[in-house]
């Protein structure tokens, strides 16, 4: 796991959903998490190498916490709790611009692209979203999800054309 690349991608994505009403930390891991699987899916090859365990409000990432509290403690990104109704949200916010040497250009098109797709969903219907998916439905509960698992999605959930021979 590259931690560089990972802390990028979450300060990028911070930056560009941060000021989002929907953001908190449910999308940001979701969001993660299409960015992670959609950028294997397309090029076999793993983007943060993050894991994710399958808990019940979708696909968890590993090392969240620690690359989170690396991105605070360099000043990057800030972390705010706020009531959203009986529930405390944490919600994330840029401090700085994220530095984005270390993405090659199709790594950024994956992450945009994903944004457009999912950037707008509140927790619960990102949560609800990222049950549907393949790779989460077909993990056991409390499990990690498997990479591979991807080449079986189905649309809408499928970023990758499929030529004639390959996944129908």
């Amino acid at each position: 796991m590259s931690q560089e690349k990972y802390k990028t991608i979450l300060h990028y994505i911070v930056k560009e959903c941060g000021s989002k009403p929907n953001f908190g930390k449910t999308v940001l891991w979701k969001l993660l998490y299409f960015a992670d699987f959609d950028f294997y899916e397309l090029f076999e090859e793993k983007l943060t190498g993050e894991r994710y365990r399958n808990i019940d409000y979708g696909p968890a990432p590993e090392h969240f916490k620690e690359m989170i509290r690396k991105l605070k403690s360099e000043k990057k990104v800030d972390e705010i709790t706020e009531k959203a109704g009986p529930y405390d949200k944490q919600r994330y916010i840029a401090l700085t611009e994220p530095d984005l040497k270390t993405l090659s250009g199709s790594e950024k098109e994956v992450i945009d692209n994903m944004i457009k797709r999912y950037g707008s969903y509140n927790a619960s219907q990102i949560e609800e979203i990222s049950h549907q998916d393949v790779p989460v439905r077909a993990t056991q509960p409390k499990e990690w999800i498997d990479y591979e698992l991807v080449f079986y999605r189905e649309p809408p959930f499928s970023v990758r054309s499929y030529g004639e021979g390959e996944k129908s």
